[in-house]
């Protein structure tokens, strides 16, 4: 009994001790220079819920595509897959 109790104490020393201690991190990398290229598509903002008695919450989307509508539904789905199964409306659309 003693000896799992031991045991346990040096795992858990060891974890705070992993966890405490800096790790060391690499240098920054040099950031990326600018892309002149223009960008096309919408930013779509909606309204989503993850239950049914919840607040709505804002989701924004970032679509390549050049259709509002096409934008709206790509959107909708993506929202979709990140666990928010009520889409409630749909807030704004703006080109990027």
């Amino acid at each position: 009994m003693s000896a799992d109790l031991n045991d346990f104490e040096e795992s858990i020393r060891r974890e705070i001790d992993a966890f405490t201690k800096p790790k060391k991190t690499p240098a920054p990398k040099p950031p990326k220079p600018a892309v002149s290229s223009h960008r096309v598509g919408y930013r779509v903002k909606l309204a989503v819920r993850p239950r049914q008695l919840a607040l709505d919450e804002v989701f924004e989307y970032e679509s390549s595509s050049i259709s509002k509508l096409e934008a709206q539904m790509e959107a909708e789905k993506a929202a979709r897959q990140a666990g928010y199964p009520i889409i409630g409306y749909l807030i704004d659309i703006e080109r990027l």
